[in-house]
């Protein structure tokens, strides 16, 4: 990761201004590890390994009252007699500590960590069998067949007496009451009748028992694995339904799962939202209408939001009530299936938003309604106030429970095995992660913040159990965090003392964006802080970035592309008329903002829906206050599929930028550099994997003769331009130019390079617009352009998108291909093909920037440069013991 000097992580947490406090500063100097200043785009602001923040924590979902500050833990989940594996009795090695001796002072923290890991893990072998026997608890509680009947399992040790109701007995339960073993476990075997399933398929069911005041209560069974609501009922509460579809009714697989991809580009979605029609929409119309869609765009994964059942449908899916039933809005189990399984043979990985933060409030369709006033031991929450999230008005799990761990865990199991999931984004883990939860909590990147008595072990532990589980069952799943205090470790295997997630979501960038958008004008925008906080992570941990989610354009707020044009959008996005001041800006800045987050921000990238053509407006789910309109609770497709709307050109981007990594694989390389933040020029120079990446953000400049340093020598081409005919530009970039490298100073001195780059070459660079280049190979001197990412690849994966059904010719007739406009984008730009050649310089190709001392490195995962202060520049690169340094030639 980038961000300081040598080996040492940082602690990437939300958005950082230059202007730090006088206390945080304080607080770095007195830290063991001080970096040199000298660091391009970082200097004013990183003072040590840990990092400096003043991210403030408030959130949509966000957070409730400090919870106590430690916990007794349950004599369920301990055993004195427990002994210690090889991995805990090793504490004093633990992995974490080779990658950051920062947290050396915090050995016991970890000690205990692990402690409470091993002793766990160890019990649930000794007495299930094992964590994948214990996680498939769906097979033994809730209705499962056996022979000649059905039996239908029940925790819940607060009821005095059970009975099972339903469709099938007329909702009597007297001749169906269940027998209670010594765990609070109820049961029930109903006998078939006559060779059939007493309890027809997609027939309503209900658990009924009687608390300790004698009131006898009806609720859903805690594992029903589907869940109905009567459509003609306003407020109707939900019923359980008993789903048990015949052999030739039940979806049967027929795709693999496609293969795990060296970096995610997630396409995050939701499925009910994503009709253009003021409904909600299914999993079969999703899967035949959006997954092509998602194809063409080259994403190769989908993260489908609100997936688990919950009856409040404006709470976005966060409001759980049935954790092992699908949303039944959007269709059955089958359905979903069938969603799934298209999406694998499209190439396209699934991942489920997964809550195991919070749970609805919902008494009687919703597990909280088994909570009837008994003690936290026998129940799934905590009782009291640390049991209650008053802003997410949401119960809060008792994770250290032997009954809540099965239920958890069993969860993760039954949707990567029943529904072929190939990973999870966990949702709300700051709140897990602490007592406070987060709330009011401002995240500075002191160590003692994250390792302490408010850090919630019993949540860590569990989340440890559920990576473990959940790579034991799937190795090549992806599990993603959604954290925003940046806990160290959180991304590192539990085999280092790690919590076991494998990205983390690069939570602070849209918050920047949203701020220097509201905020700043564009002559004030910082290249500098705009880089901190795109590479503000932690070594050998990896993000997942984003430059808006669905958070960012909740009602109240808006998404990017109408922060940028706003009312305009409505009347200027047409191609018949010229683009005014306002939408010429703002497409250009949507197109920069997203590619830059994307090749700087992560080893991952993700899009919310419809965010990648710029949908207008915000997000608003049918409720009260807006009488229950669909209106802005849909995806305007038509905006896109318009061929004379502007919509097209930010849709035909975000295809370049993911083919972009098709071809070239830059997110997941451990090489990213950035050479030059100019803040008088408004540009940023990077490079990551072997591509030269140049944005100029100036909203005037254009330069001729630009200086950009590279690391190999060499003929670089372009290879994506957003300044392109077909990405709505001007076509100032010639794409048929090649660029010639020259050497720079002495070789493996970096004070006598360019900005530290042994080599350079030279560039057109228009204003507001951002240009990749490649350098070519000599298999690839034949076709000159046989890797620029321009308009044949945009569209015909749009028509195919439009029409998967077969390969529609494009109605496109205005737009000219790449080979047409060469000529015309070469003469535009002809005195620097001469440049290119000649290695002069234009009139305003200024380069005292240079000067700004960019010899230090920033850490990558996997791999830093960092700067040696006897010979130079030195590599390092992580191995599976730490870091092997050499120097490099």
């Amino acid at each position: 990761m980038i961000g300081c000097l040598g080996p040492y992580p940082i602690v990437a947490t939300g958005s950082l201004s230059p202007s730090l406090s006088k206390s945080c500063n304080e607080t770095f100097r007195n830290k063991q590890f001080l970096a040199k200043q000298q660091s391009v785009c970082l200097t004013s602001v990183f003072k040590n390994h840990q990092g400096c923040n003043g991210s403030y924590f408030p959130s949509k979902r966000s957070i409730s009252k400090r919870g106590r500050s430690s916990s007794k833990i349950s004599t369920v989940l301990t055993d004195d007699k427990s002994t210690m594996s090889s991995f805990e009795d090793d504490a004093e090695n633990i992995g974490i500590f080779r990658i950051d001796p920062g947290l050396e002072p915090y050995k016991d923290h970890f000690r205990y960590r692990v402690k409470r890991y091993v002793e766990q893990k160890k019990l649930i072998e000794k007495h299930e069998g094992g964590l994948e026997e214990f996680a498939k608890g769906y097979l033994k509680f809730g209705f499962n067949r056996e022979e000649n009947g059905i039996i239908y399992r029940e925790w819940a040790p607060a009821a005095q007496e059970a009975q099972l109701i339903g469709d099938f007995n007329g909702w009597d339960g007297s001749n169906h009451r269940m027998e209670k073993n010594q765990f609070g476990v109820w049961s029930i075997k109903i006998h078939d009748c006559d060779g059939n399933p007493a309890i027809p398929h997609n027939s309503r069911v209900k658990f009924r028992f009687k608390h300790g005041d004698g009131v006898w209560v009806d609720r859903i069974p805690a594992w029903i694995k589907y869940a109905t609501v009567d459509p003609t009922r306003f407020a109707a509460p939900y019923d359980g339904v008993y789903w048990d579809p015949a052999p030739l009714e039940r979806y049967q697989f027929k795709y693999p799962r496609p293969p795990k991809p060296s970096a995610p580009r997630i396409y995050e979605a939701h499925v009910g939202m994503s009709s253009s029609e003021s409904r909600i929409n299914s999993y079969r119309e999703f899967a035949d209408d959006i997954l092509p869609r998602i194809q063409a765009n080259n994403y190769n994964t989908v993260q489908l939001m609100a997936v688990m059942e919950h009856s409040y449908y404006a709470s976005f899916g966060y409001h759980v009530t049935n954790f092992f039933a699908v949303s039944s809005r959007s269709g059955t189990p089958e359905d979903l299936k069938y969603l799934i399984d298209k999406a694998h043979s499209l190439g396209l990985r699934v991942l489920m938003d997964v809550v195991h933060s919070h749970a609805s409030i919902n008494v009687i369709d919703g597990l909280n309604g088994f909570d009837v006033g008994q003690g936290s031991q026998d129940s799934y929450f905590h009782s009291g106030e640390r049991g209650y999230h008053k802003l997410w008005d949401s119960r809060l799990f008792k994770y250290d429970n032997w009954e809540v761990l099965r239920f958890l865990l069993s969860n993760l199991q039954w949707w990567i095995e029943e529904f072929k999931f190939d990973g999870f984004r966990f949702d709300g883990v700051t709140s897990m992660l602490y007592h406070h939860h987060g709330i009011n909590m401002t995240f500075t990147g002191n160590y003692s913040e994250y390792f302490s008595e408010a850090t919630e072990m019993d949540a860590v532990v569990y989340l440890m159990l559920a990576n473990c589980l959940i790579h034991n069952i799937l190795p090549d799943a992806t599990v993603i965090a959604e954290d925003v205090s940046g806990m160290p470790g959180l991304g590192l295997p539990v085999s280092e003392g790690g919590i076991g997630f494998d990205y983390r979501l690069a939570m602070a960038i849209p918050d920047k964006w949203i701020d220097y958008l509201k905020n700043k004008k564009d002559d004030e925008w910082s290249m500098k802080d705009i880089c901190w906080s795109l590479t503000n992570r932690r070594y050998t941990e990896k993000c997942v970035s984003y430059a808006e989610s669905h958070d960012q354009a909740i009602v109240g707020d808006k998404t990017m592309a109408f922060l940028l044009m706003d009312k305009e959008m409505y009347s200027g996005m047409s191609c018949l008329t010229d683009a005014s001041h306002t939408i010429e800006r703002g497409i250009a800045l949507h197109k920069m903002i997203h590619f830059l987050t994307m090749a700087l921000g992560g080893e991952g990238y993700l899009n919310f829906m419809g965010n990648e053509f710029g949908h207008p407006e915000w997000i608003d789910f049918p409720r009260e206050g807006n009488g229950w309109s669909y209106e802005r609770c849909r995806r305007q497709w038509n905006l896109v599929d318009t061929d004379h709307l502007r919509y097209k050109f930010m849709n035909a981007f975000d295809r370049a930028m993911n083919l972009l990594d098709d071809k070239f694989s830059f997110l997941s390389s451990t090489k990213q550099i950035v050479s030059s933040t100019n803040e008088e020029e408004k540009v940023i120079v990077f490079e990551r994997g072997d591509l030269v990446f140049v944005f100029n953000f100036h909203p005037e400049n254009t330069y001729e003769g630009y200086k950009v340093g590279c690391d190999l020598p060499g003929k670089y081409r372009v290879a994506l331009d957003s300044d392109a005919w077909e990405f709505g530009g001007h076509g100032r970039v010639g794409h048929d130019v090649d660029h010639f490298t020259s050497p720079e100073g002495i070789p493996g001195v970096p004070e006598t390079n360019f900005n530290n780059r042994p080599n350079s070459f030279k560039i057109l660079s228009p204003s507001r617009a951002c240009v990749v280049y490649y350098r070519v190979e000599e298999s690839q001197e034949e076709d000159n352009n046989s890797t620029l990412v321009g308009v044949k690849d945009a569209y015909a994966a749009s028509d195919i998108a439009k029409n998967p059904e077969g390969y529609v010719e494009s109605e496109v007739s205005n737009l000219t291909g790449v080979e047409e406009t060469l000529d015309d984008a070469a003469t535009v730009v002809e005195i620097t093909e001469e440049q290119a050649y000649t290695g002069s310089e234009g009139s305003k190709g200024k380069t005292e920037d240079a000067k700004i001392p960019s010899d230090v490195a920033k850490n990558l995962e996997g791999s830093a440069f960092v700067e040696n202060e006897v010979s130079g520049l030195i590599e390092v690169k992580e191995t599976a013991a730490g870091s092997d340094i050499r120097e490099i030639p």
